[in-house]
């Protein structure tokens, strides 16, 4: 029997989704104060409150919470079943989860006093696309504009919010957000340009989902055990952090959505049944009014559109968040891609099947949108940036992820921290390490990024702090920008803007980007993968600018210190030379040339049947007693003659050459202490 909540079989499902499934995730036109209880308290205590009209103050207690997704709230599952079926815990905000929405209008101030309650984690917070303007100290990324906030510390975010739309709020420490603490940020917009022309709105979050804790799968996956750098299949996909969703509709009624994709790894085809969409806003941006039947979203993007329910329709429709199956090395043989809900007319009538979709077709969000301001395309760059994306093994056999073949490790002094405590020196890139991929920027420059995707894999590319113009994009399997001729005259002329976009496989990139928010931004793979093995670069925006403007709170330092983190110096942690790097972070030493996947599977394979052929040998010398004094020839596999040659080479029994040290000493190869992307 199929059980869709452990120990609950289908039928029952099917009545929790009925009777819980219309309990989705609205938001109103202004904010409002929820009530959450806290973990260990009898009584519930405000989680958000109001210091005046516009702060909002939210108390944030962060702790393991066992709930698995689809469990309707309230329901209690024990610590044993939790073990005896292998679930993990979630990561809950005052004991609750899915996590609590954020809601604010522009120009609100929001304080979030954070205490980790995890026991065994650090944690941080991150604002998913909140330009945060001269407050880049509470962007949320540890080492870089933080210190972790270890178990039993107290942190408070605090900053202003100056641009509408829909973000999402998540954890940036050691991928550690798709264990369950992502939510959803709503900033309402009083001019909001598309005001009349919806009736209701409606939130609509979309994620993969892990049983497994992600320490465990990032052991696994950053391994010399995966060569090849296979990432993680998800195992389900979520609605609104619920196994499907039901959303009551009436007829002949104009409804927002507002979608965020709050997943670590799954792009994902949307659309609804029966029901076109029209976008008029993409990660923030109000944009022309574009209808479409198909949207495709990766993790960190977001959507808003219009949906008008049908007059008359006697029967429900369902709609589909089906993940790209071209991201999946291996998805295992009982992997269903959909997520799949419903827009219910009639909850007397049944829920139909969606149909199963063979090719698909969704908007262009390059060569469809355009920003509704009609803000032309940034003039001639004063800096150009080009990053190469590449995957690689390193020398501990593990595959790694780099821009321009530097793989991100995290720097001893967080990144900002560098910047306050090295003066004049900050403008040199050199401070900030040899592994953090530290570009500096002057004030008010027009940046350019020329990103060439040298992977056969789909890359979201998110930057911290600042939207983007696309101005181009190519095809997949287009090669890098450099070799194909275009020049800006291809440009679009009035390009979308987003803080989120994909590159094609072994394709190319072309963003634009004015350098006016000083601060230390970071530019990375929004597959939470590829964060964790490297694909992150940083951006050190007007660094004398900054000196001059911030003040570090004394209670981020506090969590520095209980950590024994330096708080001044360069990336190596010296205060006394700036430019001396030495006993910097640094990742595993380089592979020899001619080291490859697959040659280093080969090498892991001959030294386990080495190891086998090595008690093969002893097993037949004491069968045999002393071989009664005759020497044979043997066949024993792993001598290593070449970089990524193993080689058979014939070798007598009674020859000192066997020599079980070589043979361990090749298996061991390189076993170094691993980088894993930084802990971001």
């Amino acid at each position: 029997m199929d059980h869709g909540i452990v120990g609950l079989p289908s039928s029952l499902l099917w009545i929790f989704l009925l009777l819980f499934g219309f309990c989705l995730p609205t938001h109103a036109q202004q904010p409002g104060v929820a009530q959450v209880v806290e973990p260990g308290l009898q009584e519930p205590t405000p989680w958000h409150t109001f210091f005046n009209d516009k702060t909002h103050v939210y108390n944030f207690n962060v702790s393991w919470i066992l709930k698995e997704p689809g469990a309707p709230d309230g329901s209690d599952i024990s610590e044993d079943v939790f073990k005896e079926h292998g679930i993990k815990p979630v990561i809950g905000i005052n004991g609750k989860w899915p996590l609590p929405v954020i809601e604010v209008t522009v120009g609100d101030r929001i304080v979030i006093n954070l205490l980790n309650q995890l026991e065994d984690q650090s944690t941080s917070l991150h604002f998913h696309g909140i330009y945060l303007r001269n407050e880049t100290h509470m962007d949320g990324p540890v080492h870089v504009s933080q210190c972790p906030i270890p178990p039993g510390a107290r942190f408070t975010y605090n900053f202003t919010v100056t641009q509408p739309g829909i973000y999402w709020y998540h954890s940036h420490v050691h991928g550690q957000y798709p264990d369950g603490l992502r939510g959803p940020l709503i900033v309402h917009d009083p001019e909001n340009p598309f005001q009349d022309k919806y009736n209701e709105t409606q939130l609509l979050t979309v994620s993969d989902w892990y049983r497994q804790p992600m320490p465990e799968l990032i052991d696994k996956f950053i391994s010399k055990t995966n060569p090849s750098g296979a990432e993680p299949v998800p195992d389900l996909g979520l609605f609104n952090d619920d196994i499907s969703a039901l959303i009551k509709v009436k007829p002949s009624t104009t409804y927002r959505f507002d979608v965020i994709n709050m997943g670590a790894f799954a792009n994902v085809y949307l659309w609804f049944e029966g029901h076109n969409m029209t976008v008029i806003m993409i990660d923030g941006v109000y944009t022309q009014l574009v209808e479409t039947s198909m949207i495709y979203v990766t993790p960190g993007q977001r959507y808003s559109f219009l949906i008008t329910t049908k007059a008359g329709a006697k029967a429900n429709f369902p709609f589909v968040a089906s993940m790209d199956l071209n991201l999946f090395d291996k998805p295992s043989d009982s992997f269903y891609p959909n997520i799949s809900g419903w827009l219910i007319y009639d909850d007397t009538k049944e829920l139909p099947l969606a149909v199963d979709l063979s090719t698909f077709n969704p908007m262009d969000d390059f060569l469809s949108l355009a920003p509704l301001d009609d803000q032309p395309l940034l003039g001639d760059p004063d800096q150009v940036v080009q990053l190469d994306v590449m995957m690689d093994n390193l020398g501990d056999g593990a595959n790694y992820a780099f821009f321009n073949n530097i793989t991100y490790v995290p720097p001893k002094v967080p990144t900002l921290y560098t910047v306050m405590s090295s003066k004049d020196l900050a403008t040199n890139p050199v401070v900030y390490g040899s592994h953090t991929h530290t570009i500096v920027l002057k004030k008010d420059d027009i940046v350019e990024i020329v990103l060439n995707n040298l992977d056969p894999g789909i890359h979201p590319f998110h930057l911290h702090g600042h939207n983007f113009q696309v101005v181009w994009r190519s095809e997949p399997d287009a090669g890098p920008f450099q070799d194909s001729n275009t020049t800006s005259s291809s440009f679009a002329p009035v390009p979308m803007r987003r803080d989120t976009v994909v590159v094609h496989p072994n394709g190319n990139l072309v963003l634009r980007f004015k350098a006016d928010n000083p601060g230390v931004w970071l530019f990375h793979c929004h597959i939470e993968w590829h964060v964790q093995s490297g694909l992150v670069a940083t951006f050190v925006e007007a660094p004398l600018e900054i000196q001059e403007s911030l003040t570090i709170p004394a209670d981020h330092l506090a969590v520095c210190k209980d950590l024994e983190i330096p708080t001044e110096g360069n990336a190596a942690g010296h205060t006394d030379d700036f430019l001396n790097l030495d006993g910097e972070n640094a990742p595993p030493n380089r592979l020899p040339d001619g080291y490859t996947g697959p040659g280093i599977v080969a090498l892991v394979f001959s030294c386990l049947t080495g190891l086998l052929g090595m008690i093969t040998i002893a097993w037949y010398g004491f069968a045999e007693g002393a071989n009664d004094g005759e020497a044979k020839n043997v066949r024993i596999e792993g001598q290593q003659d070449g970089p990524g040659d193993i080689e058979l080479t014939d070798i007598r029994t009674d020859s000192t050459l066997v020599d079980e040290e070589r043979v361990n000493e090749l298996c061991r190869g390189g076993n170094q202490i691993k980088a894993t992307g930084g802990g971001m």
